[in-house]
C-alpha cells in the first residue's frame, strides 16, 4: 500500500507562516487553487501596520499566547482567535510581514506565538529556520512522494460550499425548461441515486450527443424556485435545486423496429446516463445542466466601503426558514448592488415587538434589533448573492436584516 504523507511535527515544514497569512486568502477551493497574488493596496496596509504593530484593544479578549495549527483548521476560525474582527487580515499579516513569502499559505504543525509590546501586538512564529515551501518528503523503498504544501489550510470548510462554485444555482425559468431532463431509469426505477443508470433527451432542437472526444458531465436540477425580495415581494431569480451530477455514456439515436406487420421503423432511443453524485434521490423529469469548468476562488475578508442594508431571502436546500452555523443562505443584493466574494456582513436578529405594562395604558413598543452572527458572500449573481453564516449566537430567519459588520 502507497503510504501517505502527513504534514507532522517529526516533519520539516520549512518556513513557518506567521499569523498574517491566516486571512489572507480565504479559499474555498482545494490546495492546489491557493496560488492567488495580494493586492497593492492590502500589501500596503499591511505594511504600515507592520511599522508598529496592532493595538492591543483590537485583539479577541482571550487571544492564545500560543497556538498549534491543526489539520481540520480553517484560516477564518483561527483569524478569529486572535482578532475581534478577524475579516481585518492585512492587519494580521501586517503584524510579522518579514517572515512573509506566500502569504495564501499555513500548514499544521505551525506554532503561533503571540508577542505584546509596548501596549501592542505582534505574532511571531516559533522556530529559526524559514524556506518558501515546505519540502517533498520522499521515503524508501517506495518511490511516491508529494509536497507538504499540499495540507495548506483553506479559509472555510470547503465541503460546506464546493458544489456552489460550479453550480448554476440561480437560473432562468424558461431556460432551465429547455434543458435536457431525465425520461426513465434502469428498470422503472421511481427513485434514482448515486451508481445508478438512467436515461435522458433533450430539446427537438438541441438533443443529446455524445462527444466522442472528451467526458460529458452534467449537473442534476429539479425545479426552478423564485426568491423574492422580503421588502418588495419582487422575484430576484429562479433558483435551480440541485440534487446530483452524472456522466454521458450514449447519446441520443434511433433504432431499426420491426413491427408485427413486418414493416420497419425507426424509433427514437434517449441518451444512456450514469449517476456518479447524488445529494439526495433523483427522479425522472429532473433537468441536465452541463458541468462548467472549475472556478479556482480566492475569499479575502473585508467589510463594504458603503453602507449595507440587506435581507436573507431563503435558506438554501431547506423547506424550513430557519439556518445554523455553516448554512448556506440567499441574500436579496448582487453584483449590481456592490456585492463581491469575500464580503463580510453582520446578521441582525428583529426586535420583538411587545407592549408596556409598566405605567398607565398598555403601549405597543419594538425592541431594538440586536446583532446575532456573521456571514461571508462567496458567490454573486446580478441581484442575488449566495452567503456562509460563519457564527450566530441564535438561529437565523428568512427576512433578518444584514448590515456592516461595525454597525
Amino acid at each position: 500500500m502507497t503510504t501517505h504523507l502527513m504534514a507532522k511535527s517529526t516533519v520539516a515544514l520549512g518556513k513557518l507562516a506567521t499569523l498574517t497569512a491566516i486571512a489572507s486568502a480565504l479559499v474555498a477551493a482545494p490546495a492546489w487553487a491557493q496560488h492567488y497574488p495580494v493586492s497593492a493596496a492590502q500589501k500596503q496596509t499591511a505594511s504600515d501596520v507592520a511599522q508598529k504593530g496592532v493595538p492591543l484593544s483590537e485583539l479577541a479578549a482571550n487571544a492564545p499566547e500560543r497556538y498549534t495549527v491543526k489539520s481540520g483548521d480553517t484560516l477564518w476560525a483561527i483569524s478569529r482567535l486572535y482578532l475581534k474582527s478577524p475579516w481585518r487580515w492585512p492587519e494580521l499579516w501586517g503584524m510579522n510581514l518579514a517572515d512573509i513569502k506566500n502569504p495564501h499559505r499555513i500548514y499544521p504543525g505551525q506554532v503561533l506565538v503571540l508577542v505584546r509590546k509596548d501596549g501592542m501586538a505582534s505574532l511571531k512564529v516559533e522556530g529559526d529556520q524559514a524556506s518558501t515551501e515546505p519540502p517533498t518528503v520522499r521515503v524508501s523503498p517506495r518511490t511516491r512522494y508529494e509536497m507538504l504544501s499540499d495540507s495548506a489550510l483553506p479559509t472555510l470548510k470547503s465541503h460546506i460550499i464546493e458544489a456552489f462554485l460550479a453550480e448554476p444555482v440561480v437560473v432562468d425559468e424558461a431556460g432551465l425548461q429547455a434543458a435536457p431532463r431525465i425520461v426513465s431509469a434502469l428498470e422503472s426505477r421511481v427513485l434514482i441515486t448515486r451508481g445508478d443508470r438512467a436515461y435522458a433527451r433533450g430539446p427537438d432542437n438541441a438533443p443529446l450527443l455524445d462527444d466522442q472526444g472528451k467526458s460529458q458531465l452534467f449537473r442534476i436540477f429539479r425545479d426552478a424556485t423564485p426568491l423574492k425580495d422580503p421588502n418588495t415581494g419582487e422575484v430576484l431569480g429562479y433558483e435551480a435545486h440541485y440534487v446530483g451530477k452524472a456522466v454521458l455514456v450514449r447519446g441520443e439515436g434511433t433504432s431499426d423496429v420491426e413491427n408485427r406487420d413486418g414493416s420497419k421503423s425507426a424509433d427514437f432511443v434517449p441518451a444512456t446516463i450514469d449517476v456518479v453524485g447524488a445529494k439526495e434521490e433523483i427522479r425522472v423529469g429532473d433537468r441536465l445542466l452541463p458541468e462548467p469548468p472549475r472556478q479556482m476562488q480566492t475569499y479575502i475578508p473585508h467589510a463594504p466601503d458603503t453602507k449595507v442594508d440587506g435581507r436573507i431571502v431563503s435558506v438554501y436546500g431547506n423547506a424550513v426558514t430557519n439556518a445554523g452555523q455553516n448554512q448556506v443562505v440567499a441574500i436579496n443584493m448582487g453584483t449590481a448592488d456592490g456585492m463581491d466574494p469575500g464580503l463580510v456582513l453582520a446578521i441582525l436578529k428583529d426586535g420583538a415587538r411587545v407592549v408596556d405594562r409598566t405605567e398607565g395604558s398598555p403601549s405597543p413598543m419594538k425592541l431594538p434589533d440586536e446583532r446575532n452572527g456573521l456571514l461571508m458572500v462567496f458567490r454573486t449573481f446580478e441581484r442575488v448573492s449566495y452567503a456562509l453564516i460563519l457564527e450566530i449566537t441564535d438561529g437565523v430567519r428568512v427576512g433578518d436584516r444584514l448590515v456592516n459588520p461595525r454597525q
